[in-house]
């Protein structure tokens, strides 16, 4: 299916998504010639009421709210601009909710869309990229703060014969077709595969997209997957990487991430494609 529809969300409180961040997501809607919708949540700090009847508290939950619908309108005033110099058609979205109800809002609206792009930083947006990947139902584009463009020369994608990694190649297809050079890379001796298939039989697949790729198989030598596939991505100069996300709930009902999962989400070295 051609990616048509795109949402960008932006973060707005504490500290807004840095302006030049855009560049990358405009870039990709660029790339494949679809409308593009950015979101941001003017956020409501949440106090207890008792504390609210004191003036100075409801006076400073106020600003707040105020400063982060200010740099949502900034970032909108930035995107506009943005989206107009690209020729796209492209909206806005403000939306107003609690701090903590801002990933689920931001979930609902990316289930109704075909790609959703994260920008993220280090230690910051972590939160955020992980709801959406576990909850849209949809393939989530993470771009790093460090990846202020975005090319499709060389796409390396993560294939271990599971449900998750067979969903990511799904949803890829449209990037895997517009770029210049695919690698499957599978990481041997760190698990045992629950398949009598072959990479290649993934390729063949690719192949009747018109798409060629080059298989690769790594030993992870005692190194976790996700280091494997960070430094595999940093050797192959990839653009994008594109990787099924694996997760579960515990006892505590938190989500605990996979372990390739976990090392790339919340460090990602280049833009990743995830699925779930």
């Amino acid at each position: 299916m051609a990616i048509r529809d795109v949402l960008l969300t932006l973060v707005s409180y504490p500290d807004p998504t840095p302006v030049a961040m855009l560049d990358g997501a405009i870039a990709v809607a660029a790339m494949l010639d679809a409308h593009i919708a950015a979101i941001s949540c003017e956020a409501h700090v949440q106090v207890p009421g008792s504390f609210l009847s004191f003036g100075t508290v409801g006076g400073l939950v106020a600003a707040e709210a105020q400063q982060s619908r200010k740099n949502a309108e900034t970032l909108f005033a930035a995107f506009d601009a943005a989206a107009e110099r690209a020729g796209l058609l492209h909206e806005t979205i403000l939306e107003k909710c609690p701090i903590a109800e801002v990933p689920n809002v931001l979930v609902e609206y990316a289930r109704l869309r075909d790609l959703t792009i994260v920008p993220t930083r280090p230690f910051e947006d972590q939160w955020i990229a992980e709801d959406l990947i576990f909850g849209a139902g949809r393939p989530i584009l993470v771009l790093p703060e460090a990846s202020k463009t975005f090319a499709l020369d060389t796409i390396v994608v993560a294939w271990d014969f599971s449900q998750v990694a067979a969903r990511a190649v799904a949803d890829a297809i449209p990037l895997l077709e517009k770029a210049k050079h695919i690698r499957v890379v599978t990481v041997m001796n760190e698990k045992v595969f629950d398949s009598k298939r072959s990479a290649e039989e993934l390729a063949r697949n690719l192949s009747r997209h018109g798409i060629d790729v080059v298989v690769d198989k790594l030993d992870a030598a005692g190194r976790p997957v996700g280091e494997v596939l960070k430094a595999h991505a940093a050797r192959s100069n990839a653009d994008l990487l594109v990787m099924g996300a694996y997760g579960r709930h515990s006892r505590l009902r938190e989500f605990v991430l996979g372990g390739a999962t976990e090392e790339i989400v919340r460090m990602p070295s280049l833009p990743v494609l995830f699925s779930h």
